[in-house]
């Protein structure tokens, strides 16, 4: 385990979470994040995008970081402090308040039977960031002008009556409201039409340049993944296989299963459609089998396998050169290193 530098960052530390699915008359476990690490430091803020299909652990490591389930092995730092180790009520919510979600279904972030405004007016009151009500309107009013939106325009008015995109917006506005640090935006366009992605990827750039906030951003999506991003991170099967910079990530993949997704994806473009191959809903009995498989989880699929992919978890390699981290036997200096005699 890595010495850890904590300050005013986020430290994801060798973190493993077991899950269970039952497979006809059987039961199967599986690592759905496995040993992941990952470092956000909150002085520099960033777009930190994690890719990868469907059922790669992306969402399961996220709900990790929202301390919405607890890790069965590893660590994970906010601001210095274990988070697993947050119990009191008022360590809670200002946990709560400095890590804030933005979710994949905008109408389910909402009750449609009440006014979107009291949802607004709510979420400032529980954390008791203002207590006058003037006060609590003026914390609104500026969290939906970062989003591009005034109180006027949603007062009065109930989820049914704004497209997606103004919803999602206007859920983007309840996290700022209450001023957070970092916002965990779980596939927060996949439910929108191609036309309405782009300014909602947008707004988390903006966020980032004028607000001086952190975003991690999970997603199936390349395209909106390389637009958005500072770095990208690739999840397979739970593991985090590579990481860099977006640029490199996607311009010279190293990990074959990065070029993978770079071949699914027809445009780098968040206004361009894509091939659907990365986007499933469920985890079928091959994919289980998939995080059950011995050495890479990949193997299986990868057109370079050697016999050691199919019988060795490989370690994380850094590629001379390249500013990358990549978990693959191909970059293994040993092995390179044999290749060429």
């Amino acid at each position: 385990m890595r010495k850890l530098k904590q300050n005013n960052k986020l430290i994801v530390n060798d973190v493993t979470k077991i899950f269970s699915q039952r497979i006809l008359l059987s039961r199967k476990y599986f690592k759905a994040v496995n040993k992941v690490s990952l470092e956000m430091d909150l002085d520099i803020p960033e777009v930190f995008s994690l890719v990868g299909e469907s059922g790669s652990g992306k969402t399961t490591l996220a709900n990790l970081i929202l301390n919405i389930i607890e890790p069965d092995e590893g660590d994970i730092f906010f601001k210095g402090r274990d988070i697993t180790k947050v119990k009191s009520k008022k360590d809670k919510m200002a946990f709560m308040k400095d890590v804030q979600p933005v979710f994949q279904d905008p109408f389910e972030s909402f009750d449609p039977m009440k006014k979107v405004e009291v949802f607004l007016y709510e979420t400032v009151s529980n954390f008791e960031i203002a207590r006058r009500r003037s006060q609590v309107e003026a914390i609104i009013e500026k969290a939906l002008g970062m989003v591009g939106l005034s109180f006027n325009e949603v007062k009065g008015k109930y989820p049914g009556e704004f497209s997606g995109g103004q919803l999602q917006r206007i859920a983007i506005a309840r996290s700022l409201a209450v001023g957070p640090s970092i916002l965990i935006a779980d596939e927060p366009v996949s439910m929108l039409d191609a036309s309405l992605r782009i300014s909602i990827v947008n707004l988390f750039k903006a966020l980032k340049e004028q607000q001086n906030l952190s975003v991690l951003y999970i997603t199936h999506d390349l395209a909106t993944a390389y637009y958005v991003s500072d770095r990208i991170g690739v999840m397979l099967r739970g593991n985090l296989v590579e990481v860099g910079k977006a640029k490199e990530i996607l311009d010279e993949p190293l990990h074959p299963y990065t070029q993978f997704l770079k071949q699914s994806v027809l445009e780098p473009d968040p206004d361009k459609k894509k091939l659907d191959i990365l986007q499933k809903q469920e985890i079928s009995a091959t994919e289980v089998g998939e995080y059950q498989k011995e050495g890479c989880k990949f193997s299986g699929r990868c057109p370079k396998a050697m016999d050691i992919c199919r019988e060795k978890e490989p370690g994380y390699y850094e590629p001379p050169g390249k500013g990358m981290i990549v978990k693959c036997f191909l970059y293994e200096p040993s092995w390179k290193n044999n290749e060429t005699k």
